[in-house]
């Protein structure tokens, strides 16, 4: 393919204290009325707070909607559109980490097109744009506030459904690394990783071209300078604020070239456990790698020269191999659990998480396409 199309938010504000700022940019969108799109942990912990008081202080607007679940549903998107409506609110900010900003998508998504969120599992399946969208990020990171990717849990099929949809990118997307200071180790730790797998991933997969090399290569650069630094010290100001950027960068990167099978199978993990995605991502993230890199052991030379291995003198295998055991040493030293079955995860339920695999949207982004039996394999590796 010769042709790539570059998403990306039209407004991106982000550095230390920049949600301060942000009154005016949203003021310059004209609109009325806004959906605060958030969760009760983060109405309880004060953070949601000081967003809201930029938004008194610039006389913006607003309902409060806290309903959002660490792996939102149906139920929440369909929740939020029903109190959209009754409180006559024509645009959303939403606040945190990917949950409330893959919330505030898929309302924004049924709000312009109508119907139930479930037709909307897949690629480009949107008609209309969303409504404008002010995602305020939290957590470093999903990068949900500067993607066109969305995840909501069907709570009857227990699989979580992936949109792909260029109507659902944000208007504007905010990275505060204050907000982000507070935030538990776990969490941290499991958000970072994430974005490291988004990075990784985007290396590896056949969509990736030279503008997402660029910024996905210098998003595991950072990462790998700065993520165990922030788990140390949430208050490392600097470190978050790396992070920040590492994000944003890597979250470029996987808009714009997709994902692979450690998203895919992360997924079902989330779907049927309910477990946090960035700590299956990491979990699954080395083991995957190690079969990609059998495929295109070519794309891992520039991964392990940004984590700082001499790679002069080195075959692509001796730096594929530098790269899976760095992660593994990367996720050991942040805390990430070894074994799913720590997680409560169940033997019995391998067939079904691989067959759900393999009917992931990230599946066929990944560089080469593994049977039923090996995406079984690759679960048990780490059980």
């Amino acid at each position: 393919m010769s042709t790539h199309v570059y998403y990306v938010p039209s407004t991106n504000i982000m550095g230390k204290g920049c949600l301060k700022d942000i009154g005016p940019y949203i003021q310059e969108l004209n609109l009325k009325k806004a959906l605060v799109v958030t969760d009760k942990f983060l109405v309880k912990s004060g953070i949601a707070g000081k967003l809201l008081a930029v938004l008194d202080e610039a006389g913006i607007q607003y309902a409060l909607y806290d309903e959002v679940k660490p792996n939102p549903t149906c139920k929440n998107v369909h929740d939020g559109v029903d109190f959209l409506n009754v409180q006559g609110c024509d645009y959303l900010i939403s606040i945190g980490g990917g949950s409330p900003q893959d919330t505030a998508k898929a309302i924004g998504i049924i709000a312009t097109n109508g119907g139930h969120i479930k037709e909307y599992e897949g690629v480009h399946k949107s008609k209309h744009k969303s409504l404008p969208i002010v995602a305020v990020n939290t957590t470093a990171g999903t990068s949900a506030e500067v993607t066109i990717n969305y995840v909501i849990t069907d709570e009857e099929r227990k699989v979580k459904m992936v949109m792909v949809d260029k109507n659902s990118i944000a208007t504007i997307s905010v990275n505060d690394p204050e907000l982000m200071i507070d935030k538990p180790a776990a969490l941290t730790a499991a958000t970072g990783m994430d974005a490291l797998t988004h990075a990784i991933e985007a290396l590896v997969t056949p969509g990736a071209y030279p503008v997402t090399d660029a910024t996905a290569l210098a998003a595991v650069e950072l990462i790998f300078a700065n993520l165990a630094r922030t788990v140390k010290n949430g208050h490392d100001i600097e470190a978050r604020e790396q992070m920040v950027y590492a994000i944003f960068l890597g979250g470029l990167a996987f808009n714009n070239a997709g994902l692979g099978y450690v998203h895919a199978m992360a997924h079902q993990l989330g779907g049927v456990y309910d477990l946090p995605h960035g700590v299956c991502n990491a979990m699954l993230l080395p083991y995957v790698e190690e079969e990609n890199a059998k495929h295109v052991p070519e794309k891992f030379r520039s991964i392990a020269k940004a984590i700082g291995l001499q790679v002069e003198g080195k075959t692509d295998q001796e730096c594929a191999a530098f790269v899976i055991e760095s992660i593994k040493a990367l996720s050991r030293e942040v805390g990430i659990p070894s074994k799913l079955s720590e997680l409560g995860v169940d033997e019995v339920d391998l067939d079904l998480l691989a067959e759900n695999s393999m009917k992931d949207a990230c599946a066929p982004g990944n560089p080469f396409i593994p049977t039923k039996e090996e995406v079984i394999a690759l679960f048990r590796k780490i059980l």
